[in-house]
């Protein structure tokens, strides 16, 4: 068995291993060789897009830059749900993913707001952009190894592309109205940066739509809804794109701020129904003792019956006293 391997690997044109990986099917564990091409062809597509955005960024270029983070979005949005359409799911495309969601969403987007704004702000610049790609890491990681346990309508923390745009988009929308870069935007875009790193980061839950079906019907409505967004993206992009996700971004700290405030108000609802149900013990004492004293006047005395209702016969006249009349007193 051996010989046969080395003679493969030495009829191979290169020497690489052919991947494998144990999967579940039916109930056994067997091996299976290779890899899924169309997603991760697409994951392959979303890396090239981000590194090209770094290349742009760090050219100066940054409304091309925020066209190639825009694309590396939609075909890592594409990559999953095409491998679960089409179950062709593996692990080495979901570790193949994440790595190029690092690059993409994580690095390209700090160093293109590094070039674009912080570059005046020394120590304080790198250090915004070194917090942001290690909160893209950590939010990464705990995706990984989150994955199975937890509900999956609802991110945990902003998801990665969402952050990037939230992040890349200002210098794309500054580039297209010839905004000039100024001390106050920098210190405006080192805090924004920060922010949404901290959003990844955050336990703040974001809904994730992935119940929405490809493969099966939707209502009317939400086709003629889906049409008129397409039109709106495409009348402003630059502008539409970044206040999406500014929307979303926000949607997490007000749903958890309204969540609270409902669970808060809940509270005090159902302590003042059991106050009023419960009465005070001196309106107790008091209704118990009036309650008391009514049952009593209405309680009729008992009346005794001395005779047998068996037999009927009246009993013997008790002693010292005689059971006929007296005799009539004369006058």
């Amino acid at each position: 068995m051996e010989s046969e391997e080395v003679a493969a690997e030495e009829d191979s044109l290169l020497p690489i291993d052919e991947h494998e990986e144990l999967v579940s099917e039916g109930g056994r564990q067997i091996r299976r060789r290779g890899i899924f091409l169309l997603p991760n062809l697409l994951t392959l597509g979303a890396l090239f897009a981000g590194f090209y955005a770094v290349i742009a960024g760090m050219a100066g270029n940054f409304n091309e830059a925020g066209w190639a983070i825009l694309i590396a979005g939609i075909c890592d949005g594409l990559d999953g749900r095409i491998a679960r359409l089409t179950k062709t799911q593996s692990a080495f495309g979901a570790q193949f993913d994440s790595l190029s969601d690092m690059v993409s969403f994580g690095m390209a987007p700090a160093l293109i707001m590094f070039s674009w704004a912080f570059d005046g702000l020394g120590n304080v610049g790198w250090a915004a952009s070194f917090v942001y790609m290690s909160c893209a890491a950590l939010r990464l990681a705990r995706f990984n190894v989150q994955l199975g346990t937890v509900d999956k309508r609802y991110f945990v923390g902003l998801s990665s592309p969402v952050s990037a745009g939230l992040v890349t988009f200002v210098p794309w929308v500054a580039t297209k109205y010839g905004v000039e870069v100024i001390p106050l935007f920098s210190w405006l875009s080192a805090l924004l940066t920060v922010f949404a790193g901290l959003l990844m980061v955050s336990n703040y839950r974001y809904y994730s739509f992935k119940e929405l079906q490809f493969n099966g019907t939707v209502p009317y409505i939400v086709f003629i809804f889906t049409v008129v967004m397409l039109v709106v993206i495409a009348q402003n992009p630059h502008e539409v794109l970044l206040g999406m996700c500014l929307i979303y971004a926000l949607s997490g700290p007000v749903n958890w701020v309204y969540r609270r405030q409902f669970s808060r108000n809940r509270t005090q609802i159902t302590s003042a129904v059991k106050a009023e149900m419960v009465p005070a013990p001196s309106s107790v004492g008091k209704s118990g003792g009036r309650a008391k004293s009514r049952a009593r006047r209405k309680q009729k005395p008992a009346v005794r019956s001395e005779a047998k209702p068996e037999t009927g016969m009246v009993p013997a006249a008790k002693k010292g006293r005689s059971t006929e009349p007296e005799p009539a007193k004369p006058e």
